[in-house]
């Protein structure tokens, strides 16, 4: 079956990319929830408080880049997952280049959920004991 959803997952990429925050809203149910762990609130839940995450966080780049990797959707329940290539530059020049994975849910033409995830290990005490072991095994050979 035909991709039904991809060309307005790609339309909402492209406005990200084009740093066009109020096509990017457009592209949001009222009650969407955004989650994404880059942001000061990872849990974005409706456009108001999706819109202030979106406002700092385009306020930092120069160049955001999201190529699709693969792709997949579930037509029936109206959900896509992306893997993307993640390619952005800050304003400062600093190059970030990372993969990532996006799942979005849709109604009626409108994203209402969409949750980034990317391959970085825990934070905290749990990140540092997985540093230490990681180490360890480097250095011991394993």
């Amino acid at each position: 079956m035909a991709p039904m959803y991809r060309a307005q997952v790609e339309s909402v990429l492209k406005a990200v990319e084009a740093l066009d925050l109020k096509t990017v809203m457009q592209y949001f149910a009222d009650d969407a929830v955004l989650f994404d762990p880059h942001y000061p609130r990872p849990k974005m839940i409706g456009k108001a408080m999706i819109e202030q995450g979106l406002t700092w966080g385009l306020a930092a780049m120069q160049k955001m880049g999201f190529p699709i990797v693969n792709y997949w959707e579930d037509t029936e329940q109206g959900k896509v997952v992306i893997e993307v290539a993640t390619a952005h530059v800050l304003k400062n020049g600093i190059q970030l280049n990372f993969p990532q994975v996006f799942v979005i849910e849709l109604r009626d033409g409108l994203v209402t959920r969409m949750q980034a995830y990317e391959p970085y290990g825990p934070g905290g005490i749990n990140g540092l004991v997985l540093a230490i072991t990681r180490l360890t095994w480097k250095l011991s050979g394993k």
